[in-house]
């Protein structure tokens, strides 16, 4: 068997952690042992990961690498050093499998996986997100009201995996034949809300408020993040990349008329998400939005050679720069002795 890959696109996290698990399952299935390991590509360079599928385990039939935001190989190199193991691997069993949370990725990089192995994970429809909901109460023997319905919609990131999450909750806090409220759903999601990239990019972007009071919002999220057990300023930075990636897209496709299927065909699905980035719109040119992009790439590099002692102000002062700032750094001071 010749080694395996996979890309994996699109913002529907749920289905697509479930295909994964699924191409997991099979290996484990039919090979026995099987090493997986979770890479990223901020973190862990295309020569490193080459490396362990090149070598492979000492202790296991085959190797499995989920190599996540894929978006960012862009490289000649990069993409054919990944295009060199694959066409040289004709005896391995390992498995690569790309991942990025974007539609696409670099079109070199897309070409070097065959077809049958691509997938966009496209995010569900508002009446899909609807029926899963009911659905997912249904089978865990809960009713759920209308009320309560929407309000869920408008409080959790649209894919599958973050309302399985959140929905989840509910399971531990009522007995089984217990239908949910609106109130239910205020009381359990509000006081338990897992901050992300995501609600990060939505505080940021609130309507109504000033600019101060969308700071201070941000910067509590921040602070409730970093404050959690393991955490980390890396995928915090990925997310936020993604969000002013997709803004950037948004301009874009903005740039003279724009159908609703255009824009669900870009990734702009919910009625939510448009919302969002029309807000976003408002606040951040395309230029400002690709200046911050550019600076969240630097940013990454710069936050690990700070050290986890700087790693929160820098934080404080990226965000202090997007919202306030518009994405413009700020100034430094020289002492001029």
């Amino acid at each position: 068997m010749a080694a395996q890959a996979y890309l994996f696109t699109g913002p529907e996290f749920g289905a697509k952690g479930d295909k994964i698990d699924s191409i997991k399952a099979d290996l484990k299935k039919r090979l026995g042992d099987v090493e997986f390991s979770t890479c990223y590509v901020s973190e862990n360079p295309v020569s490193e990961v080459v490396s362990t599928l090149q070598s492979g385990s000492l202790f296991s039939a085959s190797s499995c690498v989920v190599y996540r935001e894929a978006e960012l190989i862009k490289k000649k190199d990069d993409v054919g050093a990944l295009s060199e193991w694959l066409a040289s691997a004709s005896d391995s069993q390992n498995v690569l499998i790309l991942v990025s949370d974007e539609i696409s990725v670099d079109k070199k990089l897309e070409e070097i996986v065959p077809k049958q192995n691509r997938q966009i994970f496209w995010e569900i429809s508002e009446d899909r997100k609807n029926a899963w909901i009911r659905d997912f109460f249904s089978k865990n023997g809960f009713g759920i009201e209308d009320d309560a319905v929407s309000l869920i919609l408008d409080m959790v990131e649209g894919d599958t995996l973050s309302l399985r999450t959140e929905c989840s909750r509910f399971l531990y806090c009522f007995r089984p034949g217990a239908t949910i409220t609106a109130g239910d759903v205020e009381n359990i999601l509000s006081h338990n809300r897992e901050e992300n990239a995501f609600t990060l990019f939505d505080a940021m972007v609130e309507t109504g408020l000033s600019a101060e009071k969308r700071l201070e919002n941000s910067l509590s999220i921040v602070q409730k993040i970093m404050m959690t057990k393991n955490s980390s300023p890396v995928p915090l930075i990925a997310g936020l990349a993604s969000c002013f990636r997709k803004l950037g897209l948004w301009h874009s496709l903005h740039s003279g008329p724009v159908s609703e299927a255009v824009l669900k065909k870009n990734g702009f699905l919910s009625k939510k998400a448009i919302a969002q980035y029309e807000r976003a719109a408002r606040i951040w040119s395309f230029a400002q939005a690709s200046s911050i992009t550019a600076r969240l790439s630097a940013f990454d590099v710069e936050i690990r050679s700070a050290g986890s002692a700087f790693q929160n102000t820098l934080l404080f002062m990226l965000v202090y720069e997007m919202v306030m700032k518009n994405g413009s750094p700020c100034s430094k001071y020289v002492a001029d002795f």
